[in-house]
């Protein structure tokens, strides 16, 4: 999707439909301006719209190229952030879907966000709100293939509509590329495949990109990968992306590691099919969000040296599938002892935060749909955070990864990580097991993972969110792309805090 800034008079834009988002307080002086200057047709708006939250109403001006202009509530002023401007663009892209609009513009609503700010919202609200997945329909959507223009009207402000604009097409348009991974079939995404599309990303976008295939797993004694992988016909792979841009900022790398389970059975221990293994496609959620996270930071050109792992394969209960009661060998050496063959993604990732540890890393960030606890604890709008407290900063990664949630609209909470949690996986047959018990599950997975580290950490458990039965706003059915906004916009205020705290 194509997004231009201009400051052309209203009245003179020529595209299928100008949004106008008002807020309660400035309708009545914005309506009797435009109708100066378009027509009554404004001012007879009065009679039937004040801004309330989420009011849509359609004028049709009797002076001006463009015959249709929507005006869409905000409500109170004081309420409206950028999180609300996503969720007005997102009721403009349904309108424009109905009216099969091709070009659609948005006025920039008077607030005190800054207009980057603003820009950035709105694309990205628009653009994920139109959002569908066509890749299995064989007569696509109706015919109508798409909004393929969106115009913000910026008035004095064109230099940071223009920027934030094109910021949010390239953080939206990574975003969607998550989501068509995350919603493509299993039958095409193996690990093998999944291997591939990512070289084929880093060669579109710019960043370096190799795959390890079981030979080289191997070398490397992942055990826990290896372990999951047992139960399939399609070997395991590793995904190692590499951003490297000219004058990184940090010394040593940023890591991002993803759960790419490309599909999860439960193993041997099988899970039930309604409303579970049946949505075990997005198991490989986390893996497309740091792909997606590469592509955008890739296309911002962040000032990041940034370094994604990837451990990849299916859970299947294959013949010679790994069993509870046995004692696999880590990357790191410790051993554990598989109870539960359906708690593989901490298996996986375990191996690959242990190798993490090779670069010396400022930081790792693990993404990952790791617990069907996490979704019982804050349901599917909100995602976790944990992370380990081995230094003084714990609180700040906490609080930072907090408010790039807040900014971005991939919403995340934290939860504890006292110590007295990791004594639920003691076991006297190895160094640990796989899961804990019925309490804090959510926590005791991330206990599991933190033996693995011993750097700066967080952690990113997203069951909930990554993956949904029925569509929300700008969010549809099915994947979602959750983590990749978050993480872009942390890594955004860890690589110039100064320019995006608010």
């Amino acid at each position: 999707m194509k997004v231009s800034v201009t400051s052309l008079p209203l009245n003179e834009l020529d595209v299928d439909v100008v949004a106008i988002p008002l807020t309660a307080e400035a309708t009545q002086t914005t309506l009797g301006h435009l109708a100066d200057g378009m027509g009554e047709g404004f001012r007879r708006a009065l009679d039937d719209f004040d801004g309330s939250k989420d009011r849509l109403l359609m004028v049709y001006p009797d002076k001006a190229r463009t015959k249709r202009f929507l005006l869409v509530g905000l409500g109170d002023e004081a309420k409206v952030d950028a999180e609300a401007l996503r969720r007005c663009a997102a009721k403009v892209a349904a309108e424009a879907k109905t009216l099969k609009a091709d070009t659609v513009a948005f006025t920039m609503p008077d607030l005190k966000l800054d207009a980057d700010t603003m820009a950035q919202a709105l694309v990205e609200g628009f653009m994920l709100a139109s959002y569908r997945f066509l890749r299995y329909k064989s007569d696509g959507d109706g015919g109508f293939k798409g909004t393929e223009r969106i115009v913000l009207h910026a008035e004095k402000q064109e230099k940071a509509g223009r920027r934030g604009g094109e910021r949010g097409r390239d953080v939206a348009e990574a975003v969607l590329t998550a989501r068509d991974l995350v919603n493509r079939s299993p039958n095409e995404k193996t690990a093998t495949m999944l291997g591939k599309e990512f070289e084929r990303m880093g060669k579109k976008h710019g960043f370096e990109v190799a795959i390890w295939d079981k030979a080289v797993i191997e070398e490397e004694k992942m055990g826990g990968l290896l372990a999951v992988n047992l139960g399939s016909t399609e070997p395991p792979a590793f995904a190692v992306l590499e951003y490297t841009p000219e004058n990184p900022v940090n010394e040593r790398p940023v890591i991002l590691v993803g759960k790419g389970v490309t599909f999860d059975t439960g193993g041997l221990s099988l899970k039930p099919t309604p409303d579970s293994m049946d949505h075990m496609k997005a198991d490989m959620s986390g893996a497309a969000a740091v792909a997606g996270t590469f592509e955008a930071i890739a296309r911002l050109k962040l000032p990041l040296h940034v370094i994604g792992l990837i451990p990849m394969t299916d859970n299947r209960p294959g013949e010679n599938a790994y069993v509870p009661g046995d004692v696999i060998t880590m990357h790191s050496g410790k051993t554990v002892e598989v109870l539960n063959t359906d708690a593989e993604g901490r298996l996986i990732l375990a191996d690959a935060l242990s190798y993490a540890k090779t670069f010396k890393p400022e930081l790792v960030i693990d993404i990952a749909t790791l617990t069907g606890a996490q979704v019982i604890a804050l349901g599917s709008d909100v995602g976790a955070a944990m992370t380990n407290q081995t230094d003084a900063a714990w609180r700040d990664r906490l609080d930072a990864i907090e408010r790039a949630g807040e900014r971005s609209g991939d919403l995340v909470h934290r939860l504890p990580t006292y110590d007295f949690y990791a004594r639920q996986l003691d076991t006297e047959v190895a160094d640990m097991k796989n899961i804990g018990g019925r309490e804090a599950g959510t926590i005791t997975a991330a206990k599991f993972l933190e033996a693995f580290t011993d750097y700066p950490w967080l952690h990113l458990d997203i069951a909930g969110p990554a993956f949904l039965s029925k569509a929300k706003p700008y969010r549809p059915a099915g994947g979602t792309g959750f983590g990749v906004r978050l993480i872009v916009e942390f890594l955004r205020e860890y690589a110039s805090p100064k320019k995006t705290k608010k």
